[in-house]
């Protein structure tokens, strides 16, 4: 495969694999309430919501734009297992197979984005093309 219609393949898998997670933060976010009873009901404390805010809203949007693209997918392909097992693992339910399914789906996407890295259309790559000072200054901000 070509360079140039690999990064498209790649850009198209960061926006389709981000698209759930940023939708899933998003609907956290504004029912939080209701999806930490959720949580509490399935034995997950209530009060990790606001990291898992944080990881699917914060980690889609860093995966759409295309930043710290293999820690973050890394990080999402576990949380999407866990999840997965958390909540969807029932083999007694076809309905919720399909949903662990899904989930073992997108570990499989995020760990095809690790392997892959960054890519010509993303901040990772744009960041790692800056002079080596600038791009001190930049880990320093963002670790």
């Amino acid at each position: 495969m070509n360079t140039q219609l690999r990064d498209i393949a790649t850009l198209v898998s960061r926006l389709l694999l981000s698209i759930i997670f940023i939708q899933a933060g998003w609907g956290k976010l504004h029912n939080f309430s209701a999806t930490q009873g959720f949580m509490e009901s399935m034995s997950i404390p209530g009060i990790l919501l606001p990291a898992v805010i944080l990881l699917e809203l914060g980690g889609g949007l860093a995966i759409l734009l295309g930043f710290s693209t293999r820690a973050i997918a890394a990080i999402l392909s576990v949380f999407s297992v866990v999840s997965g097992f958390i909540f969807h693992f029932d083999p007694s339910s076809s309905g919720q197979m399909i949903h662990f399914y899904k989930n073992v789906a997108l570990a499989g996407g995020f760990l095809a984005l690790c392997q892959i890295g960054p890519i010509k259309w993303s901040l990772d790559f744009h960041l790692r093309s800056l002079p080596i000072i600038k791009r001190k200054k930049l880990e320093v901000l963002f670790s």
